[in-house]
């Protein structure tokens, strides 16, 4: 499974387009779609970088996209739909696999993935730096809605 058109849109707008080096909300260097380190190399982002054309962006973000695409279809063992895998993709990319694999969003969505309280569990990864961010706050719920969305 790879993610949608409308899973890529999701990411795309919640991280923006950077093409010089930024400080994240936590002060974390990064670029282009919210990448805090270069795929193949693994090589963090640094202040000094040079900045990056879209077309350089575009291609980072289909590498980077397989890493987090692998880590949902890795940890997920219950069958997902198309928007579920998306939603997941755009949660795993912002926080990483390894806080997916230890979540109980994970556990619900392994236990039963149609669970109504999965919602509420997207809703408690809103903190960055031990701060309620209104963005993150924002990111969840639109994952959220997209992860029990029926539209394809």
């Amino acid at each position: 499974m790879k993610t949608s058109q409308k899973g890529i849109d999701l990411i795309k707008s919640f991280e923006g387009w950077y093409a010089a080096p930024y400080r994240d909300p936590i002060g974390i260097a990064t670029i282009g779609y919210g990448f805090t380190y270069y795929p193949g190399t693994r090589r963090k982002v640094t202040m000094q970088d040079p900045s990056l054309t879209k077309q350089q962006g575009e291609q980072m973000l289909r590498e980077v996209l397989m890493t987090y695409e692998n880590d949902v279809l890795r940890l997920v063992r219950a069958e997902l739909n198309q928007n579920q895998f998306d939603a997941l993709v755009s949660f795993t990319f912002n926080l990483g696999g390894g806080s997916l694999a230890k979540s109980t969003l994970l556990k619900k969505i392994n236990k039963n993935p149609c669970d109504p309280t999965i919602r509420a569990e997207f809703e408690k990864w809103r903190l960055a730096g031990g701060k309620v961010l209104a963005g993150l706050v924002r990111r969840r719920k639109a994952e959220a809605d997209l992860y029990f969305s029926s539209e394809k």
